[in-house]
Order: structure tokens, then sequence, then C-alpha cells
């Protein structure tokens, strides 16, 4: 709808577009936006600004006409006269123009006359004769007293030769012609931010505010002629008001035309009311991303506009703009913008403070660093009887870097380790005051979320931890949008970050991060290479990483630059529940009785801890055994006592068996159960006893033999030297394989089942006595040759026959005999040490007469003691554990053997002997020994 003038009337003057028309504002009424009107001068032109048609540059005069207009009338009110309007005049109206003379305020300036008595407009006719009355009639005065139309143009007439005679405005010999340039286009923006920081004063420069996109983005001109030098006068470019973000105005122009966002016409009212078409100081802070629009803060001699569009819900915050804000420019809009969400004015209307599932603040000790930004407290008075009472709070607005995930190959972001370790050595164990601020659902997971809680927290005399990441380089402050909740002193986070970008540390610093490479020694073999550094070490310096169980760790030792897996040497804890991961991957073994009370006990008292260890072994799967330290000075004690004092471990039961458990433990260990304190107080924990052998007492006798089957390193077969049976069942069978060829026949197979196996001897296939072991893959038949002691899988159709029952062992005894070397234990054959027992004694028996002293019989396996020649020189059993190789049995195995045996002297020498023999590789460590403890997986 086209507004209509009345024919005289006040307005104000909103903007000026020309040196001869300006954009009247008149009053708003119920709360509609007020009318605007384009109004001309009557009977005068100026000359033509730059626009796009004229390749943006001025007619001769036309800016300083402008400029001379602007200032003088911009944001006041003005007396109008209409001369024409309506279909005649098109989009604009055309008229008069008074305002009280600025020396004189009982006389009425014609601003039209004044204009071109000033050289800035001229008369349409020049020198005519005075025209008639105006198309409507109205004969009212030029200049609101009453004088003719006649007496209007013989004023302009007047005006404009005294213009001429005094050569002003456009009639001066070099009128102003302004080029007017384009940020990002004639000149970078950049530069002008450069430029007004070093050339002109105070820092800030002067524009002009040429238009109003929405509430916080305007098209400024540089009119500062300190910047005239830099060929930057005039110079056109669109600000960003730093600190404050105002809805976007729609445009009705575009195809389907856009609304205006809630709130944005009143904002932008509000500002060009207060900033249009005003020339003003601006600090440039900045540019954007696009390095075209430049951000500031526009300095109004009432005050601070963005504090006031704030105040009124107008705008919110600008997280990504208020960052390159001096730190002292913050407060008062943080101020102005809680005012309006408390009073929910503009567009925080709907706002509603967050809500929060627990307190907004507590107290609490720090068990745990997750990630450089995430940890895990227990609040004051809380017993930690159970994960859940844990709370894990997240720093808020802080952004640590993130840790890297080895199985998806995602490689740890620069300063993760840094920033976690600092966070640790800052919180870990000591009392945190926390303030929560929000809470955030936080993806977990493919579909799982996660509800966290993000506040400051305070240790000691550090009022914000999430600070002194942010000050040391190691962690930025989040980008929040601008609706997103924030920590309350997001703003001095901010200006720590802004320090410390100018400092360049670390994050912020130009040089290449290199990550400290860390030697990983839970792979067995690397931490078998590095076991005898650490033991040679004494006590060292570490840092729980992580928790398995109450007694088994994961360490970080500075001195050496590598993790390890760290058991305490004399104790056992009960096993805990599975995490989620283990039970994931059908891991999880079942939780034992206070299990999970002995990890959490480690977890409250020693988790990323620093701490100090004294590596005396490691096993064969790797893990450092030994002994761990707490506190410092008065407050050291060994962890190993505590947990059994405590009932959350008992013991190891080897260590008792060996006489190796220190006599402490053991006392310690009394006083729980007596107390019946954790473990003890649920049942008696029963020792795991050897089970008992049946075993078959024999006299003591010498035989001569000979090996036939070596199957470990104490394990074998052997044939008595001399035996008739042995010659009974070669020529036997034998005879059997003459009369029945080489060629198979069907038999019943099972288990126990004693056939003819055929075996090549290596000058031809014969048939021996065997006995089927098991079935196999493909037609395949396992078999024990009976009177050698050797195993083979033959086939069953080509390689067995049914024996003939003159030749079964109930008429001929099995020839070969298994035995075990008395007293003693070896390595499997899957590990070196295995191996290396049964190759050695190979070389010692193998081919050759031996004496075994036979002391009896157990589960089918004849105990003996082995001598290569002369009984008086060392045994087999004596030389094998003298280089580590085999070692003698748990103390109760062996006294029980003894017992069982008769503890004859020969077992009571034979003991003696292997005893010094241990001592002897164990001090010297060789073999078994080499890392200084007996690994446990021997013992199952």
């Amino acid at each position: 709808m086209v507004t209509v003038l009345p024919n005289r009337g006040t307005a104000k003057i909103k903007s000026v577009l020309s040196g001869d028309t300006v954009v009247l504002l008149g009053r708003s009424a119920g709360g509609a936006r007020a009318p605007e009107v384009t109004f001309t001068f009557e009977r005068v032109t100026a000359p033509r600004m730059a626009s796009k048609a004229n390749n943006n540059v001025d007619d001769p005069g036309a800016f300083s006409s402008r400029e001379w207009l602007r200032s003088l009338c911009v944001g006041k009110t003005v007396t109008f006269e209409t001369r024409k309007q309506g279909a005649a005049a098109g989009d604009r109206v055309y008229g008069l123009l008074f305002m009280p003379d600025p020396t004189d305020s009982t006389q009425q300036w014609n601003l039209s006359v004044e204009s071109v008595r000033r050289g800035f407009c001229t008369p349409k006719v020049l020198g005519g004769d005075a025209p008639d009355a105006d198309a409507n009639g109205d004969s009212g005065g030029a200049n609101g007293s009453g004088d003719s139309v006649e007496d209007y143009e013989t004023a302009l007439q007047t005006a404009y030769k005294e213009a001429q005679a005094a050569r002003a405005g456009v009639h001066s010999a070099n009128p102003l012609v302004r080029k007017l340039m384009n940020a990002g286009d004639e000149f970078e923006a950049m530069t002008l931010v450069d430029k007004v920081k070093r050339i002109c004063t105070g820092g800030s420069v002067t524009c002009v505010i040429e238009y109003i996109f929405d509430g916080s983005r305007f098209r400024c001109i540089v009119t500062d002629p300190e910047l005239e030098t830099a060929g930057l006068l005039y110079g056109s470019f669109t600000l960003i008001m730093a600190g404050v973000a105002c809805p976007r105005v729609g445009n009705p122009r575009l195809n389907p035309p856009t609304p205006s966002e809630p709130f944005a016409d009143q904002a932008r009212e509000f500002v060009e009311l207060r900033l249009l078409q005003r020339e003003l100081k601006v600090t440039l802070n900045g540019t954007d991303k696009s390095g075209v629009c430049l951000v500031g803060t526009v300095h109004h001699p009432r005050g601070n506009i963005g504090s006031e569009i704030l105040k009124n819900g107008l705008g919110r915050i600008s997280d990504w703009t208020i960052r390159m804000m001096s730190p002292g420019d913050v407060p008062p809009l943080r101020i102005a913008e809680n005012a309006a969400k408390r009073a929910n004015l503009g567009v925080f209307e709907n706002y509603t403070p967050p809500t929060l599932t627990g307190a907004s603040e507590f107290m609490g000790t720090v068990i745990e660093v997750i990630s450089g930004d995430t940890l895990m407290i227990l609040p004051s008075g809380e017993t930690y009887d159970d994960e859940s009472k844990l709370k894990k709070v997240s720093l808020a607005s802080i952004r640590a870097p993130r840790a890297g995930n080895e199985r998806t190959g995602k490689l740890d972001e620069p300063y993760a380790m840094e920033c976690k370790d600092r966070l640790r050595v800052l919180a870990v164990g000591k009392v945190a005051k926390v303030n929560i601020h929000y809470e955030k659902e936080i993806p977990m997971g493919p579909n799982g979320t996660e509800k966290r809680q993000f506040g400051t927290v305070s240790v000691g005399k550090r009022a914000d931890i999430g600070e002194v990441l942010i000050t040391e380089g190691l962690a930025t402050t989040q980008r929040h949008r601008d609706d997103d909740e924030k920590s309350i002193r997001y703003d001095e986070l901010v200006a720590a970050e802004s320090i410390t970008k100018a400092a360049s540390k670390g994050i912020h610093s130009d040089k290449d991060y290199k990550k400290k490479t860390t030697n990983d020694l839970s792979d067995p073999k690397k931490a078998k290479t590095y076991s005898g550094s650490l033991q040679r070490a004494g006590q060292t310096k570490a840092i729980v990483d992580y928790v398995f169980n109450g007694s088994r760790f994961k360490l970080y030792v500075p001195s050496e630059n590598c993790f390890v897996m760290f058991a305490l040497s004399n104790a056992r804890c009960p096993q805990p529940s599975p995490n989620k991961a283990a039970i994931s991957r059908g891991q999880g073994r079942a939780a034992e009785p206070f299990g999970d009370a002995s990890k959490r006990h480690s977890r409250l008292n020693v988790l990323q801890r620093q701490v100090e260890i004294v590596c005396t072994g490691v096993t064969n799967g790797g893990v450092m055994t030994g002994d761990l330290y707490v506190g410092q000075g008065g407050q050291r004690r060994n962890y190993c006592i505590e947990l059994v004092a405590s009932g959350l471990a008992t013991v190891d039961q080897r260590k008792i068996d060996y006489g190796e458990a220190p006599k402490v433990l053991i006392d310690s260990q009394t006083a729980a159960q007596n107390n019946k304190l954790g473990i003890w107080s649920v049942k008696k924990v029963v020792k795991d006893e050897p089970k008992s052998k049946s075993f078959a007492k024999a006299d003591e006798r010498v035989l001569d033999i000979q090996i036939s089957e070596i199957r470990s390193g104490n394990h074998f077969f052997f044939r008595t030297v001399g035996d008739e049976s042995a010659k009974v069942i070669d020529d036997g069978m034998k005879i059997f394989t003459d009369q029945n060829g080489a060629n198979g026949a069907p038999c019943e197979i099972k288990a126990g089942k004693l056939v003819a196996a055929l075996f090549n001897d290596g000058s031809s296939n014969s048939w021996y006595r065997a006995k089927v072991v098991e079935k196999t893959d493909k037609g395949k038949v396992k078999v024990l040759f009976v009177d050698h002691g050797n195993v083979a899988a033959v086939s069953a159709a080509t390689h067995l026959r049914p024996l003939d029952m003159t030749l079964g062992t109930d008429q001929i005894p099995a020839v070969a005999k298994e035995a075990v070397l008395a007293l003693t234990k070896v390595r499997p054959l899957e590990q070196d040490d295995g191996i290396d027992a049964a190759r050695m004694f190979q070389g010692m028996a193998w081919g050759k007469d031996l004496k075994a002293r036979v002391h009896g019989e157990a589960e089918g396996q004849v105990l003996v003691t082995l001598y290569d020649g002369d009984m008086d020189s060392p045994s087999i059993n004596e030389k094998l554990t003298r280089e580590g190789l085999a070692r003698v049995g748990r103390r109760d195995e062996t006294y029980a053997s003894l017992d069982r045996m008769g503890n004859s002297d020969s077992l009571a020498k034979l003991m003696k002997d292997l005893k010094k023999a241990q001592d002897k590789a164990r001090s010297t460590r060789k073999g078994m020994w080499i890392y200084g403890e007996i690994p446990e997986e021997d013992e199952d």
C-alpha cells in the first residue's frame, strides 16, 4: 500500500539517498511498522551517486552533496510540504523540506534553497521566468511563511547565482569525484584491518553506516581521511557486528520469497533508528571465513549498541565473533543476554534454563581421567560400592584432542596424550568442587546415547582446571552454536585461549607435532627382552594406567618409556565382573566373591597414581611380577599387604608352598581370616591342593634300560635290556607279518582296542602291536605302538588289521614302559624351554644303555632316576635341573610324592641334589629362570 502524505506535516529523516532525496519516517500505529516515503526536493536536482549503473563512480560533487544533507538532518524531525505525489509522481513524493536554522532557531531553512546556495544542488530551470502556481493550485509559501511559488523559484535562482559566484560545491574547479571500492574486489578486507590498526588514531576507523541488512550486518563506507594515503578512502565493506547475531531478514524478491526469522524486522528497525547513515567510529577485529566481510565493533556516542540489542532480546551472542573481541568488552554482552533470558524477551521468549538430573554443585574425589576433558568423580559422602556411584563429568566448553582407536586405525590427535596426562596430574586423587552448567545427550555406539553432565571443576587454588589446559596449549574452547548452553566462565576461557594463541603454545604452535613413541611391552617376547633392565633398575617409578583386577595392572614406566603388564607377585585377587567388551566377544568369566570390591579398591587407591614398583620376574605371558608401593614418605606402604590385610586378596598359594611368601603377608592373611574380612567373610578359602594320584609303591630296584621314545624333557618310554618279552613279541610280530603280508583288513576301531598297525621301520613295512587312541579326520586313526611308545596317525583301511589273540598284552605284556623323571617338571614342547629340555634329554639318553632307579608307579607311569653310566655321578634329573630346563615341583607335591614312595635315602638324596641344582640355575638365570620367576602358567 502506497503511503499518501498530507499537504503539510512533520516527519523524521530516516536516511539520505542523494543530495536531493531523503527517506521520511512516519509514526507507527498500534505496533505496526512505521510508514516510509521517498521524498525528493521540488524543482532542484543533485549530482548522481555512484552505483553499478555508472560503474561505481559519482557524478562530480555527488558525494559531497549527499554528505552535507546527511550530516545536517538524518535522525532529525523536519517539516514537509508536498507538491506532487500519487500517479503523477511515480514511487516518490515531491515537495519542500524545512528545518530550524542551526544559527537561529526562530528561522526556518528551506533545505532545497540552502542546498542550491552551497552548490550541492542546481535548479532544474536556470534563469527562466517564475512559473505559475502548481498543478493543485497551491499558492503556499516556499519557505513556510506563506510566500508564493514564484518566491520559491526566485529564491532558487538567487541561491544558484550566489553558489556560482562563490564557486561552491559543483561549481568549484575540481568537485569531488568519488570512485566506490568494494572489499574483496578492489581491495582485500584484511588489508583494511591492518591499515586501520597501524594508521588510524585509536585503532578505529570513521565510517558511515550506509545500509542495514539485519540487526547485526551493515554496509559501511570509509570516510576517515587518515586512510586517504593508503588508498582506502571511500572503501565499501560489509560489517558483521562482533559478539552479536540477530535473526535474518527475509527476501521478498526471491522466488519463492523467504520470510524473515522471528524478531528479525524488529531488530533491523531498532538498529536503523540508531545507526543508519550515522558517521561513527568502528573497531575492526578481523574477517569471516570468506575473507570478504569484516568483523568489528561500532562505537555509538550513547553506548554499546550490541548490549542494547541483546538486552531487548533482539539477538544472541555470536560465539565465533565474540572470540575476536577484546576480553574486556565481552562481560557487558553476557550480562545483557542473561537479562533478556531471565525476562524471556524477544528471541528468548521461550527460553527455559537448563534442567539438571542431579545437583548443580557438589564436592568429590576424582577417581579417573577418561580423556583430556572427561573425569570420573566419586561424590563426597558416597561409598564406592558400585560403579554407578561415580559421576562422569566433562569440562564445560572445553575440547581436548581426541584419542585414537587402534581397532579402527584412527590415530591420536596431536597432544591428546599430553592433555590427558596433564589433567591426570591436576585432578586424580584430589578433592574437587564441581559446578554443573548443562547436560547433553552424547552418542555412544551405533544406536545408544548417554546423558553427560558438563561443568567447571575446581581443584585446590585452581578455579578451573580446564582453563589450565587451555593456558598451556593442550586444549581449546568448544565452538558452540549461538543457542547452546556454555560455561559461565566461557569468556575467561576464550581470553586465555587468545593469549595462548599469541604465544604459539602447544596446539597453536606452528611447529610440526612429533608424537612421543612409547614401547608397548604387552607382547610376551618384548616383555621378556626388557624384563632384565626393569629387574636391575630396582625401585622404579610408574603410573597405573589401567586396573584389570585388584592385583593386575597396566603400568607406564617413564624412565623406560614403556607400558608393561604388572601383577603382584605374592597375592591373588578374585576375578571381577567382565566388562562389556569381553561379554560382547563371549570371553566373560563369572565374577568371584569380592572380585569387584577388590578391583574398586585398586581403582580408588592406585589408578592413574604414581607408584613405585620392584620387578622380580616375568611370566610366560609377558606379565611383569613384583611388589608395588603407594604413597610417599611416612604414607608409603606395600600395596600387596594392604590388599591381603583388607581381605581383598589371598597370598599366592604357590609362594606358600615354595616357602617364598613373606611372613608379614602370611600374618596379614591370618589376621584377615580371624576377623572374617572380605573374602574370608563369605567362606573359607580352600587351598589349591593337587589331586592325589593313584600310586603303586614298589621296592626300589635298578634296571638297565634303553629309551625307545621321548615325549618331552622328562616323559619317555623305555625297554629293559635283556627282557625276554621283547624278543618273544618281536619274533611273534615278524611271523605275523610274514603270514599276513602288508595288506590291511577290517577290524573294530574304538579307543583302547588292541590291533595290529603297519609301520615302516626304515627297511620295510611291518606289523606291530598298537592301541587305538582316537579316530581323526579323513579315515585316519591315531594309535600308540605299545612295544615302542611312539604314536602315529594311520589309515584305517590300509594300515590296520585284527591282532591274533595269542599276541595280546594279556599273553605278552607291553614291552615299552611309560616313565617320568622323578620329582621334576619341565615346560611343554610348545615353548622354547620345553624343546631345549627334550633336546638335552635326547642328547644324554638316546641310543645309550642307561641305569634307571625305579621308585614306584603313578597313573601308569614309572617314576625313575636316570644315570648315564656310573650311579655315583650326577643323574640326568639333576643335569636337566642344573641347566634350568627342569625344576622341582611344588613343595606340597614333592613331600606327598616322597611320602607315597617311602621317603627312601635315595629319594632324599635326589631331592637335595635337585634343590641344589635348582638354586644354582635360578642364581645364574639359566633356562626357565632367565627372568627370575616361575611363571604361574606352569602350575596349570
